[in-house]
């Protein structure tokens, strides 16, 4: 144990298991003993506690809603990068560059366009989605396009609306991608304007019930979400983006995840990518 670390013991452990799974469905295994340690240590230390239970002990009798929301923060993690997993992009792609050809003429008008990035992190996905639909396709400028980012740390929300980053972030894309950027001062970049008015950036836990959402939605990102759920919040959670995505949306999730049995409304269609059964979604709406 590190000088100045407090020692969690097997009782303290299983009362913060307790706690962020009953507030954000987060299944906590042994192998995150260590993080919990570094990360809620700064908090006990920050308010002059002397262990973890008494931390706990401050979080139930007399926390505040903000202490709350940075317990959540703190055992959240946060990876992300521009066009991680690049295939999902160039499907989505695909996919839109067809509502385009369908779009007007089935509803006249404006056309809509809504896209969901669940868990968007500091918001490299949503900003991804907006650039490159952007760049592929510029006519939907005109169209009635947005983005919804939410992600349940409020910390990353509010750094992710700002749509700052360090030059260093760009690093391994390709020049043409690297130019979709704006420069922000020295070494930094800014997304364009264009990107940025398309994002609504919210907090969201995705175990409240109901969302305060509606859709539906053309597409979802939820990738690397559900890997800290255990089964059965996984299964109830993609049940539900099944059921708020539009007959024939498609659903993008992390690599290493799978739907299990909440993949009834679904097909696979490609690596890690899962549209919804058109007839399923008719039957349920019967």
């Amino acid at each position: 144990m590190e000088p100045g670390e407090f020692a969690l013991s097997d009782r303290e452990f299983n009362r913060v298991k307790v706690r962020v799974y009953k507030e954000a469905g987060i299944s906590l295994s042994e192998a995150k003993r260590t993080l919990v340690v570094s990360r809620l240590g700064k908090i006990v230390r920050t308010l002059r506690l002397s262990s973890f239970d008494d931390y706990l002990d401050y979080l139930e009798r007399q926390g505040t809603p903000a202490d709350a929301q940075d317990f959540i923060n703190a055992l959240t993690t946060n990876l992300t990068r521009f066009w991680r997993e690049d295939h999902h992009f160039t499907h989505l792609e695909t996919y839109v560059g067809q509502l385009i050809q369908r779009r007007p003429r089935i509803e006249g008008g404006r056309p809509k366009l809504r896209i969901w990035s669940a868990g968007c992190s500091t918001g490299q996905e949503p900003y991804t989605i907006a650039l490159h639909l952007l760049a592929a396709f510029p006519e939907l400028r005109r169209w009635d396009f947005r983005i919804l980012a939410t992600d349940i740390d409020t910390n990353v929300v509010a750094k992710a609306a700002a749509g700052v980053y360090p030059q260093s972030e760009l690093s391994g894309l390709a020049r043409e991608r690297v130019d979709l950027f704006e420069p922000a001062g020295p070494g930094q970049v800014r997304v364009p304007m264009a990107a940025r008015e398309l994002i609504a950036f919210k907090p969201l836990n995705l175990m409240n019930n109901p969302w305060p959402m509606r859709g539906p939605f053309d597409a979802v990102f939820c990738r690397n979400v559900a890997i800290y759920f255990d089964k059965p919040t996984q299964a109830e959670l993609f049940a539900r983006l099944g059921a708020i995505l539009v007959p024939e949306g498609f659903l993008y999730i992390g690599h290493s995840e799978n739907l299990g049995a909440g993949g009834a409304n679904f097909r696979l269609v490609g690596k890690t990518i899962y549209q919804t059964r058109a007839q399923q979604k008719a039957r349920d709406a019967a």
